[in-house]
């Protein structure tokens, strides 16, 4: 089968999901807090059917995450979930226990299982295990270097999904911890201090000039990465290998940030397929990166080039 990668990214909206279609998107992350976690923005059933009208006549994927912690007061509503899902003609569902896997398999077992774990993705025998149960891709945590994600390549069938550019998540909290600081502060006469027009954010004293966003929805407090992940410049390395999936994550960016990323990916990509050998970088895909790119956050390889040490 030719190999024919996929550029996949978020969205906050319909407008913002047509914008990057117009990009060049091949596919999209998209769902409902009730289910998903860190959404670019809210989708209902009916949203879901919509973006997936607007996609499919275009050859473009809609996938729907249902990668939250569920609760059991989650599960009664779940199989009429995956039912709705099934009707729109989502083209797979994004999971991370087991209970969404049975409840799919149950009620929509048509529907490809995208295994999504973030942390505990990091060895092909953990995707084989999902595998033989039914998912037919594998993302990778965001913590795999380079040499394990092509090891990783060449040691499972499954698809491979990695992320190469956007904000990443490096804590997770189920309680609200933004609304009961405020409340605090509130409380003890000290709101004034904040400066809300900067966000919300963490730092630490060894490192004052690195800021750690604060992201806050219904499933609970997320703490963000004080840089931007960017393989733009050496995603042909991955494309070299095989990688299935590309994943730019669009969170807590404005549409006009996703949409210059999603074009220069879009440029890397197909110069590469168009000609491997003669495959060149491209400085001014780049540029249109750094032209809207927030100045107190840096682009970084993150972890494709560094060391393990266990």
């Amino acid at each position: 089968m030719t190999y024919k990668p996929e550029l996949l990214t978020t969205a906050g909206s319909i407008e913002e999901l047509k914008r990057l279609m117009d990009a060049g998107a091949d596919a999209f992350v998209i769902g409902e807090a009730r289910y998903g976690m860190r959404l670019g923005g809210d989708f209902d059933p009916a949203a879901i059917a919509e973006a997936v009208k607007l996609a499919a006549p275009r050859g473009v994927n809609i996938y729907v995450s249902l990668n939250n912690l569920m609760d059991n007061n989650v599960l009664d509503s779940l199989p009429g979930y995956v039912r709705s899902l099934s009707e729109a003609g989502v083209n797979g569902i994004v999971f991370g226990e087991p209970a969404v896997l049975m409840t799919v398999r149950a009620e929509a077992p048509h529907i490809p299982l995208h295994w999504n774990a973030e942390m505990t993705s990091t060895n092909y025998r953990t995707a084989e295990y999902w595998g033989r149960r039914g998912a037919t891709r594998f993302v990778l945590a965001r913590e795999l270097n380079m040499d394990q994600i092509i090891e990783m390549k060449s040691a499972t069938k499954l698809q491979l999904e990695v992320q190469v550019h956007g904000i990443t998540n490096i804590y997770h909290s189920k309680r609200s911890l933004v609304n009961s600081y405020l409340d605090h502060q509130q409380d003890s006469g000290r709101l004034e201090q904040l400066d809300h027009h900067r966000g919300l954010y963490l730092t630490e004293d060894e490192r004052p000039g690195e800021r750690y966003p604060i992201y806050e929805d219904a499933n609970g407090t997320h703490i963000m990465s004080s840089d931007d992940l960017c393989m733009l410049e050496n995603v042909h390395e991955l494309l070299e290998v095989g990688v299935d999936s590309l994943k730019i994550e669009g969170v807590m960016k404005s549409i006009e940030y996703n949409e210059a990323v999603v074009r220069a990916y879009r440029q890397a990509i197909d110069a590469y397929m168009a000609d491997p050998e003669a495959y060149a970088f491209q400085e001014e895909w780049l540029d249109g990166i750094k032209a809207v790119q927030d100045p107190n956050r840096e682009l970084s390889y993150g972890f494709f080039y560094k060391e393990q040490v266990y």
